[in-house]
């Protein structure tokens, strides 16, 4: 790694978590290393809900896109707190958040804190650190329903562009209230017009900034090598919004796309929803060398292609924003051979990220004996591995 490389891939990294009244954990305090950091255990002792908090120092809901009041320990008072020192370029910054007790049923009830003060929104953190998972749950990512791989697609969005979370979330609250219009069956044609130029210059800035997103991977994939242990993917978008964006301007798309929303009223209020938008897209993969469509690939190929891409998003992530982000690979060990797994920890390193890696079996990782952190996780408390 060049030393400008090395500029542009900044580390920021956890250097200690405490958790207070989350999921099994009553309360916990870890310091952490700045490189890879292995937590074994059995099933369901932990593991994944340590990772789960940690990704919860990033706007939304977590990894397991879980209610706030599931995420409280039973027994507890129905609140959470998490706090995290983070060791970045700018110095060392302490990041809270959480809910009281009695208010972790909406999203809008957790809070955020940097340095002790409230913070604007959530989207803050993202000044601080990045965060990107992969687990079990999106190991058929690729066959699965198309919701899931817009989800996964504007998470990588939301690591390179903070506004991102915005503008869907913006976006969501408009179709949402047209879709009530439709359901009520309203006539008001003010209000649709309201809600529908709301929604197309919003729904348009979310297109823009996926194709954005998918032109930057998909170069940055391009610059893999051909004989990687984990193939390159041909990635792109399906969708009228983002089809246009390339070659249109986003002022005449988005009149296009109002004009679109205005002229199936009808269409939508028959099916009670709305039919056009960029929450209909879709991304598209396959495997480049085999010229075949992600989801006909065998299920090691299709988990192979998913951690290639999500490492040429750490890369490209650290490039545009100037933090490595920190990784959680939840079970990566399980179903990569022993070739793969060591290309994987070789990339890590490379990478210069903090990534934190869950088995149930340590020895599955024993190669990385003296380059990583190992701590066993024994239901609510952690220790170092023996």
């Amino acid at each position: 790694m060049t030393e400008d490389t090395k500029q542009l891939r900044q580390q920021s990294y956890i250097s200690k978590l405490t958790l207070t009244n989350f999921r099994n954990y009553a309360g916990l305090s870890l310091e952490l290393d700045s490189g890879a950091v292995v937590l074994s255990g059995d099933n369901g002792a932990g593991k994944t809900n340590l990772l789960e908090a940690i990704s919860l120092l990033t706007p939304g809901r977590g990894l397991r896109r879980a209610p706030y009041a599931d995420v409280a320990r039973e027994g507890g008072d129905g609140g959470f707190a998490l706090h995290a020192c983070i060791e970045g370029p700018e110095g060392q910054v302490e990041i809270g958040t959480g809910v009281s007790g009695g208010d972790g049923a909406g999203e809008g009830g957790r809070r955020v804190r940097i340095n002790g003060a409230p913070a604007r929104s959530a989207e803050a953190m993202l000044e601080w650190l990045r965060v990107v998972w992969l687990t079990p749950a999106m190991d058929g990512l690729f066959p699965g329903p198309a919701a899931d791989r817009r989800r996964f697609l504007d998470r990588l969005v939301l690591a390179i562009d903070p506004s991102h979370g915005q503008r869907a979330l913006d976006y969501e609250k408009a179709m949402r209230g047209r879709n009530r219009l439709l359901t009520e069956g309203s006539r008001d044609g003010g209000w649709f017009d309201a809600i529908e130029t709301q929604m197309a210059e919003t729904g348009v800035a979310i297109a823009a900034a996926r194709a954005e997103l998918v032109r930057l991977l998909a170069a940055m994939i391009d610059r893999l090598p051909g004989d990687s242990p984990f193939p390159q993917a041909d990635i792109s978008l399906a969708g009228e919004l983002e089809s246009e964006i390339a070659f249109a301007p986003a002022v005449d798309v988005e009149e296009r796309f109002r004009a679109v929303l205005a002229n199936g009223r009808e269409r939508d209020r028959a099916a009670g929803r709305t039919l056009d938008g960029p929450h209909r897209s879709d991304l598209l993969v396959r495997h480049r060398p085999k010229s075949m469509p992600a989801e006909l690939c065998s299920t090691g190929e299709q988990k192979a292609l998913l951690v290639g891409i999500v490492l040429s998003h750490a890369r490209l992530t650290g490039e545009m924003s100037g933090l490595t982000p920190i990784l959680l690979l939840d079970e990566i060990a399980a179903h990569l051979d022993g070739g793969r797994r060591a290309a994987l920890f070789s990339i890590l390193e490379e990478l210069n990220c903090q990534a934190f890696m869950t088995g149930t079996d340590a020895a599955l990782f024993s190669s990385l004996a003296g380059r990583a952190q190992f701590l066993t996780v024994d239901h609510g408390s952690v220790g170092p591995t023996g």
